[in-house]
């Protein structure tokens, strides 16, 4: 059976919250163990809570303590090469979405045109048609 999509807002029921707080943040370890031990890399995971007075980290203090002076070791151009943060991040979600819709007018823009040829072919007359549909129209038998 298929789960629902999870709405990701704010969960204003206090109890409520700290149950899926507990169960994502096991669901996170247990993700970043699995990505460890499949991948052979060195990770950790650091998270604070407002219910613990201490931060959780995996696999323990000193393993998260090694691999991130590991990390500051390294050039910092080598470090910040595929960082992300949520500006960037945000940044570039944008600009992909931009490029799609771009996409999309185009492809709505020619699929009007060819149906537009289509009207023309079954007898509809030219004269209402603007300069930016004759041109498109002909570019499109052009091409």
């Amino acid at each position: 059976m298929t789960r629902k999509k999870v709405k990701l807002a704010f969960i204003t029921n206090d109890s409520a919250r700290k149950a899926t707080f507990k169960k994502r943040k096991k669901g996170l370890m247990k993700k970043v163990s699995e990505l460890s031990t499949l991948c052979g890399i060195d990770a950790c995971a650091i998270v604070y809570s407002p219910y613990d007075s201490h931060p959780e980290a995996w696999p323990d203090g000193r393993g998260a303590h090694r691999v991130l002076a590991q990390f500051k070791r390294m050039p910092e151009m080598e470090q910040s090469k595929k960082m992300v943060n949520q500006e960037s991040f945000i940044h570039h979600r944008i600009t992909k979405a931009a490029e799609q819709l771009k996409k999309l007018h185009k492809d709505n823009r020619e699929k009007e045109i060819i149906h537009l040829m289509y009207q023309c072919l079954t007898g509809k007359e030219l004269q209402g048609l603007g300069v930016a549909e004759l041109n498109d129209m002909g570019w499109l038998i052009r091409t």
